[in-house]
């Protein structure tokens, strides 16, 4: 493209951007990908399964936008992160369960909005001994693994 053919008003821009995004979009290949299967867009993914528009992850699962994460089960938009489930809008963090919005978090269950906390319930903290015997209650009660 030469810099005459770009559209300069506000609808033709639009519209072109428009026409790339539905391009990209149509296209569903998973380049770079390894023993991945049932993946859309998935770029560099290793063993991930049943996820979207995913970059580098390993041993993810039915995860959305993620990048860099490992053994990660529903998770959306979560970035570096390991063992996270159900987890959306997470970076830099471990072992989160219906967690969103934390950050640097290790070993929370349903919380929101954490910043480098652990062993946390619904933003309570808990002893660690405390904390996984409440876990494995709540994973029984919500039919968790």
């Amino acid at each position: 493209m030469n810099k005459e053919d770009v559209p300069l008003s506000k609808r033709d821009f639009e519209r072109a951007l428009g026409d790339l995004v539905k391009q990209a979009r149509a296209d569903t290949a998973s380049p770079g990908s390894y023993r991945s299967e049932a993946c859309v867009r998935c770029y560099d993914c290793m063993f991930t399964n049943s996820s979207t528009d995913c970059f580098k992850c390993t041993y993810c699962t039915d995860c959305e936008s993620c990048s860099d994460c490992t053994h990660c089960h529903s998770a959306t938009n979560c970035h570096d992160s390991s063992y996270c489930q159900h987890a959306v809008n997470c970076n830099k963090s471990s072992y989160l369960i219906h967690c969103s919005n934390c950050y640097e978090c290790v070993f929370c269950f349903g919380c929101v909005g954490l910043v480098k906390k652990e062993f946390h319930i619904l933003n309570h903290p808990f002893p660690r001994s405390t904390y996984f015997k409440l876990v494995a209650e709540l994973k029984e009660a919500l039919g968790l693994k």
